[in-house]
């Protein structure tokens, strides 16, 4: 073997085992042949992946789906809350609201009382209505 066929022959290997991108310049990347192999297959994995995501978030929604709404509830339920919270700080800062609800819940209550608390066939009259209302919510039918 010569030597211009050894370096040609060690020319086609290098050039086969890299790509040169901007060779030149400062900073360049150099891709082997591996690494191209390497990013192929990870791109792969991920394309099969991808293609499988639907099916994956579909059967694990179907798996958990009472314990994932629960969960949802209860984020809700504490957002509802936080919200609520939020309003009423709110409206109490605003000067003469809160006693004016405040002397508003005092006349309900002492309104419902007297409608209801104070005789005994009024009594009677609010057991029925909440047991009708119990019913309603139930689902039976009176």
């Amino acid at each position: 073997m010569t030597q211009s066929n050894f370096s040609d022959e060690t020319e086609t290997q290098t050039e086969a085992a890299k790509i040169d991108v901007a060779s030149e310049e400062p900073g360049s990347i150099t891709v082997t042949t591996s690494e191209t192999a390497q990013f192929q297959q990870v791109k792969d994995q991920v394309i099969t992946i991808l293609s499988e995501l639907p099916d994956l978030v579909s059967n694990f929604f179907t798996e958990y789906q009472k314990p994932l709404i629960n969960v949802g509830l209860v984020v809700g339920g504490a957002i509802g809350i936080k919200l609520l919270l939020a309003v009423l700080d709110a409206l109490n800062d605003i000067p003469l609201l809160a006693p004016t609800f405040e002397l508003i819940g005092m006349g309900y209550t002492a309104w419902f009382v007297y409608r209801y608390l104070l005789q005994e066939s009024s009594r009677q009259e609010l057991l029925a209505e909440i047991e009708s209302l119990k019913d309603q919510v139930v689902g039976k039918n009176s």
